[in-house]
């Protein structure tokens, strides 16, 4: 054994072991951050149901103590997943999807009406909609890496896409769950391009898409009914829905630094479903601006992370799901949080960790528990049947993998192995 082979095996860099120890562990950054919006999350929801709690349950912590019960669930299925291999999701991404499919037309015909709306089992504990887009998510995700190579065919890549996320979206469109169904296309689209779709049938597809918005907008009772005081809240705040305005009235009264954690007046007096869609503005009433800035400022670096996990997976499975994961979680965040102010048309999207619900907190966390097992692979071998990330978009994600690699010998084609 030479002198350079020894020192190569024996002399390794304490930067690489520090990384080598870091990707074994997982991404800690993203854990710490998911465990701070965790606890803030609880306490917002001791702040802002405890007075709908009381009159509904004659208990002041009912919905605290249900949101608990779900964050441990959803953390013990988090780590669960942090220690499954995401390659297996290959092998079961389509009876996932199948059972979404089942649980979508279950909800149906269980015909439980809340709010208007046919989307839970089980008294409101369980809304398939949004299993619904974590299943869609994984489901794509390996279903445009086995399609890889055949993204650009028309017939094989968009079509076969336009149906999949027609029939999702459309399942839970009749419920109806009108965010839910704008997320799933917005994912769909998403993916397809971080996978490499073609840019042609990309804007072909947006065009589809805004088509068939148009289209819910003027023949949808549900669509006209968003819309309608939308626009009119764009041309004079004053004329925004019920809901918007007590929304814009809560951030008014939090000012800069808010008027203190379960002080917040507006929940009481007017806001709607103050635990669940319109948390955000509980927030901004009883921490400030500084405080939504604060949680603003949580999300991104979720974001940052999930991306640079993505940027880093060992090949495009799980770079797009990485990526997919991560753009559910924060347009989900942003949609919620842009809505309480007035800059989107009304949405049922929970605020991620925070908004009472357990299928969003169990999904959400889930997605979580997928993130950190691909991070925890970060340097490993491209697995078999894999391939490395060949992507070359601007974010990193559709460019050509640039780590640094070990200088080897070539071998013949015909070389003996």
């Amino acid at each position: 054994m030479g002198i350079g082979t020894f020192v190569n095996h024996s002399a390794r860099p304490a930067a690489a072991t520090a990384r080598h120890a870091r990707a074994s562990s997982g991404d800690l950054i993203m854990l710490a951050v998911v465990i701070a919006l965790g606890i803030f999350g609880l306490l917002m929801q001791y702040s802002a149901g405890t007075d709908f709690s009381l009159r509904t349950y004659d208990s002041a912590t009912y919905i605290f103590n249900k949101q608990l019960l779900w964050m441990i669930i959803g953390a013990l299925i988090a780590f669960i997943l942090s220690r499954l291999d995401y390659h297996l999701w290959r092998k079961i991404a389509v009876p996932l999807m199948g059972v979404t499919v089942i649980l979508l037309i279950a909800v149906l015909i269980n015909n439980d009406v809340r709010n208007n709306a046919v989307r839970t089992f089980f008294g409101g504990s369980v809304q398939p909609s949004e299993l619904a887009k974590l299943a869609t998510t994984i489901y794509l995700s390996v279903w445009l890496f086995s399609k890889r190579e055949h993204l650009h065919d028309i017939q094989l890549g968009l079509i076969p896409l336009a149906f999949i996320l027609g029939a999702i979206g459309g399942l839970i469109y009749i419920q109806p769950d009108l965010s839910a169904a704008v997320t799933i296309f917005i994912l769909g689209g998403l993916l397809f391009f971080l996978a490499g779709g073609d840019i042609r049938q990309i804007i072909l597809f947006s065009v589809m898409a805004l088509a068939a918005g148009w289209l819910v907008v003027q023949f949808s009772s549900t669509g006209q009914a968003r819309i309608g005081p939308y626009i009119a809240g764009l041309k004079d705040p004053l004329n925004s829905s019920d809901h918007v305005l007590w929304s814009l009235e809560a951030i008014f009264k939090g000012k800069l630094f808010g008027v203190g954690i379960g002080r917040a007046t507006t929940k009481l007096i007017g806001l709607p479903f103050a635990a669940t869609d319109s948390i955000f503005a509980v927030v901004v009433e009883e921490l400030g601006l500084f405080g939504a800035l604060g949680l603003t400022c949580l999300y991104a670096v979720l974001g940052w992370r999930g991306l640079k996990i993505a940027g880093q997976a060992p090949d495009s499975l799980g770079s797009v799901m990485a990526a997919g994961l991560t753009f559910w979680i924060i347009i989900e965040a942003a949609i919620n949080m842009a809505v309480m102010v007035g800059l989107l048309p009304f949405a049922g999207n929970a605020l991620p960790f925070v908004s009472a619900g357990g299928s969003n907190l169990i999904s959400t966390l889930a997605a979580i528990g997928i993130l950190l097992n691909i991070s925890r692979q970060t340097g490993k071998t491209v697995p078999e049947g894999g391939e490395r990330k060949t992507y070359s978009a601007s974010i990193d994600l559709r460019r050509r993998d640039r780590r640094r690699s070990v200088p080897r010998t070539r071998r013949p084609a015909n070389h003996a192995r």
